[in-house]
């Protein structure tokens, strides 16, 4: 019988997870999520009715909060089509949020810029409201998160979801349809502190 030795990658290819493979990431980090993440969120959330939706994408997201009731101000730093897309901006370069009373950020960020996406949400959202980040469980590692989230601006609540929800390079869920990475919404609240609750949807 042959040995069997790989690489980093080799793992996650072995069992279809094409997306952790970094030469074929998309280029903005866009993998769309599926709207059951929504559904599976609001059955242990109430989020604002106002809603900044800044990383929108396809809408996926966004359109299933409309759906529910939700108004939803839907941005990205790049136009990828969705009708409702309210306006093509930044979200880390924003100085001001799109609502004067009380709103809620949900989204799920670029990876990469995900602890960055969490700061800029603390910083524009009013005192009370919350974001609700869905990022992969592992975002809870990492020395560097500790010290400059974990720390002082803990989640109110971590919320893993029991069956994995599918996220699709580019918005195609017809060519990823195994999800092989576990994911969970983060949710802070703008001036909260205490320990985390963990539970699961």
């Amino acid at each position: 019988m042959t040995d069997w030795t790989g690489n980093k990658n080799s793992v996650y290819k072995t069992i279809g997870a094409r997306n952790h493979t970094e030469g074929i990431r998309e280029l903005n980090d866009y993998y769309a999520t599926d709207p059951r993440a929504i559904d599976k969120l609001l059955t242990v959330a109430e989020p604002h009715v106002k809603i900044w939706e800044p990383a929108c994408g396809g809408g996926h997201l966004s359109e299933r909060l409309t759906e529910l009731g939700h108004y939803v101000y839907s941005s990205d730093k790049v136009d990828r089509g969705y009708k409702r897309h309210t306006r093509t901006r930044d979200f880390l370069k924003a100085v001001s949020p799109p609502f004067l009373d009380n709103f809620d950020i949900i989204t799920n960020p670029p990876y990469k810029y995900a602890k960055e996406f969490v700061l800029k949400s603390l910083e524009l959202l009013p005192r009370g409201c919350r974001c609700y980040m869905f990022l992969k469980l592992t975002f809870l590692e990492g020395k560097a998160r500790y010290e400059e989230i974990f720390k002082d601006t803990p989640p109110k609540f971590v919320y893993v979801f029991s069956e994995r929800i599918q996220c699709a390079k580019n918005g195609d869920f017809k060519k990823y349809k195994n999800g092989a990475v576990a994911y969970a919404w983060f949710i802070w609240q703008k001036g909260w502190t205490g320990t985390t609750k963990l539970g699961w949807i």
